[in-house]
């Protein structure tokens, strides 16, 4: 289109045809999880080991709890509030942290608070990463039991050769196959709404359940019977947390529009379809999904829902990916290869590390457990956990960065609070049932976390202890000048101030100094990417020294050689023919010293030797590499 300059505008649909491409994405990627839960919550709620016998009564109180529970933690915890708490875009835990950091930055209690809620709350996520492909996968492999009993003993060995199928193929990324997740996720929406409107359309008396009514006179007649239910109801909204952490690649606007016109009519239809078959079938309680299903469907739905799972469990997968890189650059875990699996989208990355521990930790809880309702119990506790850290760090950023009325978020506190705490509570109490693995997983990847960190503040307290200054030490090198050789030295440092380890070796071994030294620190930003202007800071320390400060943010990759070449507009163009990178590797040995407990020093240490050297990291050429050792002990 031209307007009345002649100017080339964009079509006026061109904005809605994106967006539509945008809402079939989300629901391909986000809904996933959240998408395949009516195969396993009512079945547990009615036939788990803590479940409610199917009378009218209780199906009638468990629906109106699934219902309220999608409206209240989905649709308004999630949808409305948390998903306002945006990081330049970005969503997840790790950006949330980051805000809310930066909103208590004159609190430091506060805010190692802050970091260590976050951290409990990513180790969490990753115990969802083992648990959501290990019973979604499951619980659609299981639909065999239904259709053909006698199949029920290849229900675990299908299931495993599904799971090895799925880790096998994310080496080789997920573009080519992302293009088909948004239409195979429509297709499973609408399959499942429709058989649920067929089983609603029998038995019209079950829509009554959207009166709250019936779930509050639920928990009136049970009491506390009633409280174990909750940690089946929670199962309705796996995968909620994802709406945030996904934000940054889909938008608010197609999220929101996917949910509400698509995902969720889809599910509650389903629900209340299965509440409608257990109100004159309560022996279905086994199975609900698949019985509500009419026979003549009942082979291309398990071939339908083991497709939509696997989807779900691709996201999980490439989120543990996505939250790893994160943790990586803001100093939580040990460097490790990052690939990337598309030249267009740079959030398509694969790590092969994290792909191998999640597949040996799959295949051994699906062996283990053996059913989806075996694994119900361990999977609500890492959701419930993770939603309940999310609630408080976004109550700290309405609070004390958006300087919301703090009665107003007390009272928001409270009534979220009340039901993460109540959903968690529920779900502790199913810890001999299962719980106990996402715990203990938990426990494992925290400590993990936590002790990198600390290892390297022990590090760089020892560097530091042990340092030179480094403008009095320039000044001595003008004074008493060694022999200059051509070219420009990078010295690679995490303290700026201070003179590196490698220039004194490369002095007292080599007797030279490069006629150009550069001085370079890498640092995080609490924000997932860097502003152009805020990306490089140059400063001149006189005697043919600068001073390079390059700034990356957590979800930004750290290339040096392309940030060195943009140094060339602000005065310090750097030839990679005549440059040499000097980089000092740091052997840790753990001794008695006071910081950490003896066993954590030498975890420290194992992750150290293990870790990926920065020269791979940060894509230092290595044939213009010179690496020198320091020991330090912690």
């Amino acid at each position: 289109m031209m307007d009345k300059t002649g100017t080339q505008t964009p079509a006026p649909d061109a904005g809605k045809k994106a967006l539509h491409v945008m809402v079939v994405g989300a629901i391909g990627v986000v809904f996933g999880d959240i998408g395949t839960s009516p195969l396993y919550t009512l079945s547990e709620a009615f036939s788990g080991k803590h479940g409610m016998p199917p009378h009218p009564f209780n199906v009638m109180g468990v629906l109106s709890l699934v219902l309220w529970t999608l409206v209240i933690v989905v649709a308004v915890k999630y949808i409305t509030l948390i998903m306002r708490a945006d990081n330049k875009g970005e969503g997840g835990i790790m950006a949330m942290m980051a805000l809310a950091q930066r909103a208590t930055r004159d609190h430091p209690y506060t805010r190692k608070l802050v970091a260590l809620a976050a951290v409990l709350g990513a180790a969490l996520f990753f115990g969802d990463g083992v648990i959501t492909p290990s019973i979604s996968v499951l619980s659609a492999v299981e639909g065999l039991e239904v259709a053909a009993p006698q199949l029920s003993h290849w229900v675990v060995p299908l299931t495993v050769l599904v799971l090895l199928a799925l880790f096998w193929v994310q080496k080789h990324g997920t573009g080519k196959v992302g293009g088909v997740f948004g239409p195979v996720m429509v297709v499973w929406f609408v399959c499942i709404g429709l058989i649920g409107a067929y089983n609603i359309a029998q038995h019209p008396l079950v829509l009554r359940a959207v009166n709250p009514w019936y779930g509050v006179n639920f928990f009136l007649h049970h009491g506390a019977d009633s409280f174990l239910v909750l940690g089946a109801v929670v199962l309705c909204v796996t995968g909620a947390e994802a709406l945030y952490a996904d934000m940054g690649h889909f938008g608010r606007k197609a999220i929101l529009r996917a949910w509400y016109f698509a995902v969720m009519p889809g599910l509650l239809l389903n629900y209340f379809g299965q509440g409608a078959l257990l109100l004159h079938h309560p022996e279905a309680a086994s199975s609900p999904f698949y019985l509500a299903i009419p026979k003549w469907g009942l082979y291309p739905m398990i071939v339908l829902a083991t497709a939509a799972t696997v989807i779900a469990s691709q996201a999980v997968i490439s989120g543990t990916f996505s939250i790893t890189r994160q943790a990586i650059q803001l100093g939580f875990l040990p460097r490790m290869p990052v690939v990337h699996t598309s030249n267009e989208e740079i959030g398509q990355i694969y790590l092969p590390w994290i792909n191998r521990i999640l597949l040996i930790m799959v295949v051994l809880v699906v062996i283990g457990f053996g059913s989806s309702n075996a694994l119900a119990g361990a999977y609500g506790i890492a959701v419930t956990g993770s939603m309940s850290i999310d609630t408080v760090l976004f109550l700290i950023v309405a609070w004390r960065m958006w300087k919301w009325n703090p009665a107003l978020v007390a009272l928001l506190g409270l009534c979220l609070l009340t039901v993460d705490l109540s959903f968690f509570g529920a779900n502790t109490l199913k810890v001999l049932d299962g719980g106990w693995f996402p715990l203990v997983l938990a426990v494992a990847v925290f400590t993990v976390l936590t002790t990198w960190r600390r290892g390297r503040e022990l590090v760089l307290r020892q560097l530091k202890h042990g340092g030179v200054a480094l403008a009095p030490f320039i000044v001595n090198l003008a004074e008493h000048p060694p022999t200059r050789v051509e070219g420009t030295a990078i010295f690679l440092v995490s303290d700026p101030d201070a003179v590196p380890h490698a220039l004194l070796h490369n002095l007292k071994h080599n007797k030279v100094l490069h006629k150009r030294n550069v001085v370079l620190t890498v640092d995080t930003l609490e924000t997932p990417y860097a502003d152009p202007d805020e990306r490089i800071e140059l400063t001149d320390l006189g005697h043919d020294f600068c001073r390079l400060i390059l700034r990356f943010g957590f979800a930004d990759d750290p290339n040096l050689p392309q940030a060195l070449h943009e140094c060339a507009k602000q005065g310090l163009e750097i030839k990679m023919m005549d440059t040499t990178f000097f980089l000092s590797r740091e052997t840790i040995v753990a001794t008695n010293r006071p910081g950490m407990a003896p066993w954590r020093d030498k975890l420290f240490a194992f992750l150290a030797r293990n870790a990926l050297p920065a020269t791979a990291f940060f894509n230092i050429p290595g044939n213009r590499l010179i690496e020198l050792g320091a020991q330090v002990e912690i």
